[in-house]
């Protein structure tokens, strides 16, 4: 059957028609990233017979994939004729077919049924963990296949920006997006956009000028994150020897522990370090913790180290640690609420400078510590308990005891003369 197809895209993404393994287009809201791709596609699937896959990281229906994007291309085209909109895929008349799953529902061996591939489309991909990719990529090998990424970018550090902006693979086509680069862009996002520049210039150019954020949107301390990149507070942060460093924990076990290394040099507080794992025991995290070549002053273990575990006989995890660390750790008192440590993490902000290495991921805990919003109320809650919250625990933690962090040499107690003659020990 023989069809003569007019389509409009963007001049910017004529690349989408010629070969390349990766084909990655990021930046803001109404650059026709998504619906340009979806034209592409649709007709490259006409020309040719193509098993095309539709992925996000999550996706729980249907709802929550391109497949109502497609559908709609589908008539805006006029190519009704040409494709049968089923429910769960799309099927083109050659046998082009589109389908449509969620990556972190995959693993290794559920991901072989994509194998066959032709086309990879990974949508919102600012999402997409390292798993994902690293599952996906490698399934995706037939001859001449191609992944096509599509995204705003969240933060600077996430993996997809990380892994397809700031380092392409050889031979990617990386095309920058945004409104600019869109002539159909239309008179009412135009007012949108014009009031969210007037009323959040970071999140305008994160929404419509695709630039990364310096921390998720609603993060508890982005403002705080900012200042600190803005004041230049993270950035190599050596060990000085002459201080004492002192460890801030939050304890966990299927969830991270997490440990602060810091120093405190009159007002300033030096964060020179940063660890967490799981399903790591008492004495596997001393050993972490008595390799590094610091010179240690306290340990601070968060209120709940003093609670007795029944699976430990009824010692304390201050009672454990103590002979591992040769040293009595110090608990931090339990605050009355969750916003204490906040508080208290706030005003210590400013005086902070973190190691731009060793503390990269306590940086992302930080970045991504926020309230969740609960659809019911809208309104902000309790702290989200996810992976970045045991860091931003701990921070919180030394916030509370930041003061208290000394160089001092504790003095040893004195001796006590051992009593002599009979019945000296009885009174």
């Amino acid at each position: 059957m023989s069809l003569s197809v007019r389509v409009q895209i963007p001049e910017k993404l004529e690349p989408l028609f010629k070969p390349a393994r990766y084909k990655i287009l990021y930046g803001g809201r109404g650059s026709a990233k998504s619906w340009s791709i979806a034209r592409a596609l649709l007709i490259q699937g006409l020309e040719q017979r193509l098993r095309i896959g539709c992925f996000r990281e999550i996706q729980r229906t249907i709802a929550d994939s391109v497949h109502r994007l497609l559908s709609d291309q589908v008539s805006a085209l006029g190519l009704e004729e040409c494709y049968r909109v089923l429910e769960t895929e799309i099927i083109g008349a050659n046998g082009t077919q589109f389908l449509f799953a969620g990556l972190r529902q995959q693993d290794a061996h559920k991901i072989k049924s994509f194998e066959g591939l032709d086309r990879a489309w990974v949508e919102e991909a600012q999402t997409v963990t390292k798993r994902s990719w690293d599952i996906l990529i490698p399934t995706i090998r037939r001859a001449d296949s191609e992944i096509w990424i599509s995204f705003n970018p969240e933060l600077d550090t996430d993996e997809t920006f990380q892994r397809f902006v700031v380092s392409p693979p050889p031979g990617a086509v990386v095309i920058n997006m945004n409104f600019r680069d869109n002539p159909w862009f239309s008179e009412p996002l135009v007012s949108e956009m014009e009031l969210k520049k007037l009323s959040d210039r970071e999140g305008y150019l994160n929404i419509w000028e695709g630039k990364p954020r310096l921390a998720v949107e609603g993060a508890i301390y982005g403002r705080e994150v900012g200042q600190a990149i803005e004041d230049r507070r993270i950035r190599p942060v050596p060990y000085d020897p002459k201080l004492k460093v002192h460890t801030i924990w939050d304890l966990g076990w299927n969830d991270q522990t997490s440990i602060i290394f810091a120093q405190r040099l009159l007002s300033e507080v030096r964060l020179i370090d940063y660890d967490e794992a799981s399903f790591l025991r008492p004495d596997e995290w001393s050993k972490r913790v008595n390799d590094r070549p610091y010179i240690y002053g306290n340990h601070w273990l968060p209120h709940d180290g003093d609670n007795e575990l029944q699976a430990a006989g009824g010692l304390s995890m201050r009672k454990i640690l103590k002979p591992f660390l040769n040293s009595d750790p110090k608990i931090v008192q339990r605050p009355d609420s969750v916003d204490i440590p906040i508080k208290a993490a706030r005003l210590m902000w400013p005086r902070v400078y973190i190691d731009e290495t060793k503390c990269k991921r306590l940086v992302e805990c930080l970045k991504r510590f926020r309230r969740g919003i609960p659809e019911s109320t809208g309104e902000p809650g309790l702290p989200v308990k996810d992976e970045y919250k045991h860091g931003a625990d701990a921070f919180g933690y030394l916030a509370m005891v930041v003061d208290q962090l000394t160089n001092e040499t504790p003095r040893p107690k004195p001796e006590v003369p051992l009593p002599t003659g009979q019945g000296a020990w009885m009174s």
